[in-house]
């Protein structure tokens, strides 16, 4: 048995063209799956010079199948089983790596399957089936002679493997599973990320760059084939470079230094040279590049350094690039053909590609990064969907059209779930729907607290499709309209009578409840896909954006006060100057609204009553600046996001910090009650229309303050009204006093906030 024979050879070039051109025969003959799969494993025997080749599928269970055989006892197929971790087919399924062995029996993770026959064999090759970085299966090759597999070989069987995954995806291989077998493409899986937004959606996978499916596998000219790779690979890197020369990148920061990595990823010999012998295996480019990404990415996805598994991720999104353009694809969403329970599935995406999908289908959103105050959050809920972030891995596990539960209130995501499941989150939903019943039965009561303080409950709203909301919500109004919503989902700058008609509707849908118009808010990560800006910012937020962007771009803001003066005709108009920094800004805006006034009225134009001027206050300058900021407004309203990032210095979306500060925290909570004091010495209502105040317990906290009129998303007034008719105002605002004087350290109050709460029977 240790004797030594002569290896036989073959044409290292030739041979995986020859074997993959009989696979594509094979695949593509009217066979049953089982004599498919066996006359596979025969072939693949044959073209490697093996004296076995057998083929192993992953259930979901963990057990490790032997599905064909050529060279083992037939008897065992179906029979022949391996746990996850198990012998040296459960390493390799396990670690994703391949085995290339002269003497299989003396490794340590050699188990013995006497069924098999295998005992008389001494070589041993295996490879991971693979798609997508996740085993399906395992490939082997034995043979009676102690040799080591040359890496042409080892390149080979990989390459055959990765044809092997294809149809273990297309539903092949699942119709000879014996009866209560699933295999792993189809096993449950749960993610565990952060609460974004509450809800439960149940729904079907919408991937929002949906993985491009290679159908193509098999080359016909290899150099043709290389050709077509070059091409591909110098447009992706003209792209690339192209990115780090515009001038709306920022020459210094963490956006480049991650261009910079594409670069060097692109320019990287190694991954090159792999996609070259792969083509030269018999692969088209494409396959290619699917191949070497789903090895690299089963190599990297158990590790653990968060640099590492960072650049796996830019790696991802580069092979993803590399294959749009060899297939000539452009990135597009699917919102035509959506399903009617759509759950959006994206590593990360903007405000205006939500926006793209329609409403009426969309059942929830998953995000692998985001932070619960990005804009893409904040419209989702307004639109009143679930949301669950940082949710690792999601995206390169799912496939479009499968079952999804995703869980708003603690951030789970249940990919294919049991049945079990969904019958308990179907539960889950319908005593949901049973609780907004109640707080519908409850909209047209008013909003008093227990002590009989009336406390003005407003909604946020951005779009047409919200404002059937502020019925159902029983808002008092409509705190923040977010026109800038129109514009991110316009192709072009909507037009004066665009906007006009627009604000028309918003004001005959409210009718006789107030609306306050915030002017145009973009810059920062609002992109108007047709609004270039030669700026070279390196923190947007904080720079070209809001208020500071249209009174250097007074026409934007002309035509938008104008808009609004002549849809307001005959009412009330409020608007609100979003990013004020200085009163000096104010007092520039207040002359340029004017001035529009002015100008209709010559023309005889049917005028508001009133025009109402208001300012955000979110830029920590304002603080010192308050009593003088109250004398020009008629009214503020506290944007409770943006201060609270700027006054604790934490970019709202970087998911790393994001959560490290309390905005219930003792120094924030001064900030807040600084300002209703200062709205109070001044008689000056103050409005806080953050996301803050869309939660009970934390909405609590701003009426004890002094807040007397919040803004939120309409899903959040039922709970928050709910929560006002068992509070003691007077009883609250002494104790949180006491708490914010009298702490004696600058943490957060969250604990004795619901401590309070649970003591004096607050719902929250």
């Amino acid at each position: 048995m240790g004797e030594r024979h002569p290896v036989p050879t073959r044409d290292p070039i030739s041979g995986p063209r020859v074997m993959l051109k009989r696979l594509r025969e094979l695949m593509a003959e009217a066979l049953e799956p089982q004599e498919r799969l066996d006359r596979i494993v025969r072939e693949i025997a044959q073209n490697m010079v093996a004296e076995v080749c057998s083929f192993y599928v992953l259930r979901s269970d963990g057990v490790l199948e032997l599905y064909a055989t050529e060279g083992l006892n037939p008897s065992a197929v179906h029979l022949a089983q391996l746990r996850l971790g198990q012998g040296l087919v459960g390493t390799i399924a396990a670690s994703a790596r391949p085995l290339n062995l002269t003497d299989a029996q003396a490794h340590p993770a050699f188990a013995y399957l006497p069924e098999t026959g295998e005992e008389i064999y001494n070589s041993f090759l295996g490879v991971p089936i693979l798609r997508a970085g996740r085993t399906l299966g395992v490939l082997v090759v034995q043979n009676r002679t102690k040799r080591v597999y040359r890496e042409d070989e080892v390149e080979a069987l990989e390459t055959t493997a990765m044809v092997l995954a294809e149809m273990v995806a297309a539903g092949d291989i699942p119709r000879i599973a014996r009866p209560g077998v699933e295999l792993d493409l189809g096993k449950p899986m749960s993610f565990s990320g952060s609460a974004f937004n509450d809800g439960v959606g149940l729904g079907h996978v919408v991937l929002h760059e949906p993985r491009i499916v290679v159908t193509n596998l098999f080359n016909e000219d290899i150099n043709a084939e290389i050709d077509r790779l070059e091409s591909s690979l110098g447009s992706l890197r003209i792209s690339i470079d192209d990115m780090l020369s515009r001038r709306d990148v920022a020459f210094e920061g963490e956006h480049r230094e991650v261009l910079e990595a594409y670069r060097m990823f692109a320019h990287d010999t190694g991954w090159v040279r792999r996609l070259e012998e792969a083509i030269r295996n018999g692969l088209t480019a494409e396959a290619a590049v699917e191949k070497v990404q789903s090895d690299t990415r089963a190599r990297m996805m158990h590790l653990t350094d968060p640099y590492m598994r960072e650049r796996l991720s830019d790696f991802d999104d580069l092979a993803n690039r590399l294959l749009r353009q060899l297939m000539g694809r452009d990135v597009k969403t699917m919102a035509g053909t959506l399903a009617k329970d759509a759950i959006i599935i994206a590593r990360s995406m903007g405000a205006a590609e939500l926006l793209d999908y329609p409403r009426e289908r969309l059942r929830g959103l998953v995000l692998e990064d985001g932070a619960a105050t990005s804009h893409v959050v904040i419209v989702a809920r307004a639109m009143g969907i679930p949301v669950a972030g940082q949710v690792k891995g999601v995206v390169s596990m799912a496939e479009n059209n499968d079952a999804v539960i995703v869980d708003g209130d603690d951030g789970r995501v249940h990919l294919r779930p049991q049945s079990e499941l969904e019958a308990a989150y179907s539960e889950k939903v319908r005593f949901r729907a049973k609780r907004q019943a109640l707080y519908r039965e409850s909209r047209d009561k008013p909003s008093i607290t227990k002590d009989g303080i009336e406390i003005k409950l407003l909604m946020n709203a951005g779009l047409l499709v919200d404002l059937p909301q502020l019925t159902e919500a029983g808002a008092a109004g409509i705190g923040l309209f977010r026109t800038e919503l129109q514009f991110m989902i316009a192709s072009t700058f909507p037009r004066a009578e665009q906007q006009e008609r627009l604000y028309r509707s918003v004001l005959e849908a409210a009718g006789d409840r107030p609306v306050t118009f915030r002017t145009l808010d973009i810059g920062g990560d609002k992109v108007l896909p047709y609004f270039r800006s030669n700026v070279n910012e390196e923190n947007p937020a904080m720079g070209w954006r809001a208020l500071r962007l249209t009174l250097d771009r007074p026409g934007l803001l002309r035509t938008q006060v104008r808009a609004l003066l002549k849809a307001a005709g005959g009412r009330e108009l409020r608007l609100m100057l979003p990013m004020v920094t200085e009163v000096q800004e104010v007092r520039k805006a207040s002359e340029l609204i004017n001035r529009e006034v002015q100008h209709l009225s010559r023309f005889a134009y049917d005028l508001p009553t009133r025009v109402k001027i208001g300012a955000m206050v979110e830029v920590p300058s304002l603080l010192w600046q308050l009593d003088e900021l109250m004398a020009e407004v008629d009214f503020v309203s506290v944007g409770s996001n943006d201060l609270f990032q700027f006054v604790m210095a934490v970019d709202r979306g970087n998911s790393i910090i994001n959560n490290r500060f309390d905005n219930l925290s003792v120094p924030f909570l001064r900030v807040l009650r600084q300002i209703a004091e200062a709205g109070e010495r001044n008689n000056t209502s103050v409005t806080l229309c953050g996301e803050m105040a869309g939660k009970p317990l934390s909405s609590m906290a701003l009426i004890g303050l002094g807040y007397r009129s919040i803004s939120m998303s309409p899903a959040a007034i039922g709970p928050v009204k709910a929560m006002l008719g068992s509070l003691d105002v007077g009883e609250l605002s002494a104790q949180l006093k006491d708490a914010i004087d009298n702490h004696g350290e600058t943490g957060t109050l969250r604990n004795f906030l619901t401590k309070y709460a649970e003591r004096a029977g607050v719902p929250l």
